[in-house]
This record gives C-alpha cells, sequence and structure tokens, in this order.
C-alpha cells in the first residue's frame, strides 16, 4: 500500500524549522509532503491553533497528533523507520506521548534560546 503523509508544522518557530529540514534531509524519496501552516495561506484541514499548538500529520487520510504524528513520520523515512514502528507500539505509545508532552512544556524556551 502507498504510504501518503503530510506532516503540518509551525515555520515561525525555529525549532520546529531546524527539525523539519532535517527530516527534508532523511527522506530521500519525497515519501512526505511538508505543509508550513504559521503564514495562514496553506488550506489546513483542522483548525490551524490545533496544528500549530501539537504537531500533527495525515496519514493516508487518517490524523495523528503528537507522539503518533512523530512515529508515523518516521516510519516514512528509511532511516527512522525502526524508531516509528517502535513508538507505535501500544506498551510504547504512552511513553513517547509522556515524552511530548513534557516537551510541550519546555518548548517556548527552547523556541527563545533558539531564535
Amino acid at each position: 500500500m502507498a504510504n501518503n503523509l503530510t506532516v503540518f508544522f509551525d515555520g515561525g518557530c525555529p525549532l520546529c524549522r531546524r527539525e523539519i529540514a532535517l527530516m527534508r534531509r532523511l527522506d530521500r524519496r519525497g515519501a512526505i509532503r511538508f505543509v508550513d501552516v504559521s503564514d495562514g495561506t496553506s488550506a489546513c484541514p483542522i483548525d490551524r491553533a490545533e496544528l500549530l499548538a501539537r504537531f500533527h500529520v495525515s496519514e493516508n487520510g487518517r490524523f495523528y497528533s503528537g507522539a503518533r504524528a512523530f512515529a508515523a513520520m518516521w516510519r516514512a523515512i528509511p532511516l527512522l523507520r525502526p524508531l516509528g514502528i517502535c513508538a507505535d507500539l501500544p506498551f510504547a505509545r504512552p511513553v513517547f506521548e509522556m515524552a511530548y508532552r513534557g516537551f510541550l512544556r519546555v518548548r517556548p524556551r527552547l523556541q527563545r534560546w533558539m531564535a
């Protein structure tokens, strides 16, 4: 089955821009479509504020956010696929989601530091 993955990211966030730049370099097959939702010009399939608050992907028409979104993105990149598979295992999902929520708490400070 072909993978249709779209990543929605905050291009106004310096941390997010760096992460997405790395993912673009690793996505040598061009399997991922990256959409910057920060400028208001991109069509958003869900609320823009929600897309900016948490990381989201659409995979084959299904939306994921947070850690599950990262797992889907990682699975689309051969080098990161094993990590993506592990992160999406039922026993691992809560651990990755907890880590992601912890990251969200420190994200504003990291953004200021990287700006």
